[in-house]
């Protein structure tokens, strides 16, 4: 919780595209003031002008929907509005206290936004900008994801259409469907009809060179008489005709964000090397090009932003919850939380698998004991935070084999699940 800061008045601020409900209580009087302010770079800076001449230039603190977006963007330039970010789902249990009907009007949530913001800012986490670095590369790393996911659900209408009329294509698919190896050649042969009518040098030259020995032109040869010798699973025309089509388009779609992608990995690199925690966060094991600036991101550089790992396991949706009434208790996943952000420390878990015997070992320990796996990844992921948060705090690279020696001399019990001699295995 944030230390209450003496404000001159409190504002909330029902967002909206083009016109913004505003509410203002200055300290001192009960009346609220309504107004409507534009989203126009003209229209908010009269407005700021006019409070902060009108107050002094002493803090206000603003209450509003939205972490981030045009109208935070806009406003995170001004000094001394004090920004305290709601999340929508709070403020609509809020409303339904005052109005179980379920109505609702934009004035009236810009002073329930005012009012909650003056009672409660004391238990509230006020907005505070990172560095410029590390708020460019949250927002390549949040905007890569995004890409990603396009990617993805193209390729997985890509293999639907190959399943659906050639099938066979697969065979050359390789680990990714949006490799871009198997892109060119399925964009040469989009269809089972064209594959067939290739000529041998034609490929020869196609073929992925995994599925022949170099200079061993006899490994080649049962490719192609298989090629012609294979039947095709559909031979309507209708069908074929609106497959190629879609085949097609989709190879180009993924060949766009293949490089659109490229381009991001590289701006993202650039980014994080500039980062002045960029060899922290590299140490961690299973950190690699993506995972490592998404950490960096997360965390960011301002060592004040967390009290405790156990703030940092809180607000990264990490940490469980605990639900008890009467009799009952129970301990769920937190739901409420920056997704992306569990998302991180979440795949990162996962990837630390690979790289870390001590974290392989706790994995098994918690599967041997019958946790699920997801459920089990949770919870290394929990242990990691703490880790992380100390290196951050102190400002020192990861060292495994420092982790190692500790379990050692406290006889934990990852020991028993640990190899006799620790090396990177796979749960």
């Amino acid at each position: 919780m944030s230390t209450p800061q003496p404000f001159a008045a409190w504002v909330g601020i029902d967002w909206a595209d083009e016109q913004h409900a505003v509410c203002l209580l200055a300290e001192g009087s009960p009346r609220a003031e309504h107004r409507q302010v534009a989203q126009q770079a003209e229209a908010l800076d009269a407005w700021a002008a006019e409070l902060h001449q009108r107050f002094d230039g002493r803090p206000l603190a603003v209450c509003l929907e939205q972490s981030r977006g045009a109208l935070i963007y806009a406003l995170m330039k001004y000094e001394f509005l004090v920004l305290f970010p709601l999340n929508p789902k709070q403020l609509a249990k809020y409303r339904q206290a005052f109005s179980p009907s379920g109505a609702k009007d934009d004035p009236q949530d810009a002073e329930l936004l005012c009012r909650f913001v003056r009672e409660h800012h004391g238990q509230l986490r006020a907005w505070r900008a990172d560095d410029a670095c590390t708020r460019q590369l949250r927002l390549l790393c949040e905007d890569r994801r995004r890409w990603v996911a396009q990617r993805t659900a193209l390729g997985n209408q890509l293999l639907q259409r190959l399943k659906e009329t050639f099938p066979w294509a697969l065979k050359f698919q390789g680990r990714e469907v949006h490799g871009q190896a198997f892109l060119r050649w399925l964009a040469k042969f989009p269809t089972h009809s064209e594959l067939r009518r290739a000529s041998p040098k034609q490929l020869e030259r196609y073929l992925p060179k995994r599925r022949r020995v170099p200079d061993d032109p006899d490994t080649f040869a049962p490719w192609v008489a298989e090629i012609r010798a294979a039947l095709p699973l559909v031979t309507d025309e209708a069908v074929l005709a609106a497959a190629r089509l879609a085949i097609v388009s989709l190879v180009r779609g993924l060949e766009q964000l293949n490089a659109i992608i490229a381009q991001y990995d590289q701006q993202i690199a650039q980014v994080m090397a500039q980062h002045p925690d960029a060899a922290l966060f590299h140490s961690l094991p299973g950190a690699g090009a993506a995972l490592a600036p998404r950490l960096a991101a997360a965390l960011g550089t301002d060592r004040g932003r967390f009290r405790s790992a156990a703030d940092l396991q809180q607000f990264s949706g990490i940490a469980p919850i605990t639900v008890r009434s009467g009799k009952s208790c129970q301990v769920r996943r937190r739901r409420a939380c920056p997704h992306f952000l569990r998302q991180t420390f979440h795949e990162f878990a996962r990837c630390s698998l690979m790289a870390s015997p001590w974290a392989a070992a706790y994995c098994r320990m918690l599967r041997a004991k019958g946790h699920a796996f997801h459920a089990a990844v949770r919870s290394l992921a929990y242990k990691w935070l703490r880790i992380i948060f100390r290196c951050w705090q102190d400002r020192k690279p990861y060292d495994e084999q420092r982790y190692l020696n500790q379990l050692q001399q406290k006889s934990s019990p990852l020991l028993a699940y640990l190899p006799p001699n620790p090396s990177l295995t796979e749960p």
